[in-house]
């Protein structure tokens, strides 16, 4: 019985590591299909959130839970508090490094205030401490998209060193976590932050752009199908490859040629190969 040899003592391991490499390969399969729900439902939270009208930040709108609004369109006027600002490190423009400038907007009438990307600077600008250009005095309305405070720096990214009490504040950044900077702050931020929207015609920096969104399924059904299937060929031809083995190879000869003569009495030339002398 094939369960019988799968488990004897020349094919158990064999047979082990086949059930734990199939078992491997189902579960990769299912966490494929985790992602892909959950690749769904933040599909359909940012489609929701993209069809609803812009929101402005500016009183009773500022108690709504604006964290479940992200990608939202969003606007709020009120003054940059540049003293405040700070810089998002790495980052790049048509292959050129530079930073992005968040600054803080002080909303008229509210406690928090509201993070704002403002955009990308050249590296050299920001090394030279020449960003003070970019300052605008007075009362602005910005328009932008709502985002999360980010949780944890992307993939290769550093976590920053945030300062202690006492200790100076941190003017670059490597992740925008709002509650980390708002604690160097004399004021709290929003939970979320707006990236301006570009502006048209814009000639120079601080150059924004529209943010790119992939609400597509992507690729995890079919990785999902290819893991069953590898599961499904491994699983199934093991059987067969230990039938296979454990059948002996028949080796084939020929048969021998006999003993013949020549009409004439001579022996025939296969066995004058083989020695024989006519007498």
């Amino acid at each position: 019985m094939i369960l019988e040899r799968m488990f004897s003592r020349q094919w158990w391991k064999t047979t082990l590591l086949v059930v734990i490499a199939v078992a491997v390969m189902i579960r990769l399969g299912i966490w494929q299909l985790d992602r892909l729900e959950q690749r769904r439902a933040f599909n359909t939270r940012v489609e929701s959130q993209l069809a609803e009208s812009p929101l402005e930040l500016a009183g009773g709108n500022l108690e709504n839970d604006l964290y479940d609004m992200e990608y939202r369109s969003a606007g709020a006027s009120g003054e940059f508090d540049f003293h405040n600002q700070v810089v998002l490190r790495n980052q790049d423009w048509d292959g050129r490094l530079g930073v992005h400038l968040l600054t803080p907007l002080l909303i008229a009438g509210a406690e928090e205030a509201l993070l704002i990307d403002r955009g990308w600077i050249p590296y050299e600008e920001y090394t030279g401490g020449n960003i003070s250009q970019y300052d605008i005095a007075g009362q602005v309305q910005v328009e932008g998209m709502l985002r999360r405070s980010q949780s944890k720096p992307a993939i290769g990214g550093v976590a920053d060193a945030v300062p202690g009490p006492g200790e100076a504040p941190l003017k670059a950044w490597n992740w925008i976590n709002l509650s980390d900077i708002s604690a160097q702050l004399p004021y709290p931020l929003l939970p979320v932050y707006l990236t301006a929207a570009p502006l048209p015609g814009e000639q120079s920096p601080p150059y924004r752009a529209e943010l790119e969104l992939d609400l597509t399924e992507g690729s995890h059904m079919g990785y999902a199908f290819q893991w069953y299937a590898f599961a499904a060929i491994l699983g199934i031809g093991y059987p067969f490859y230990i039938r296979r083995e454990e059948n002996p190879q028949v080796q084939k000869s020929g048969p021998e040629k006999p003993y013949t003569q020549s009409s004439s009495g001579a022996p025939s030339a296969d066995h004058e190969s083989q020695g024989y002398e006519q007498v």
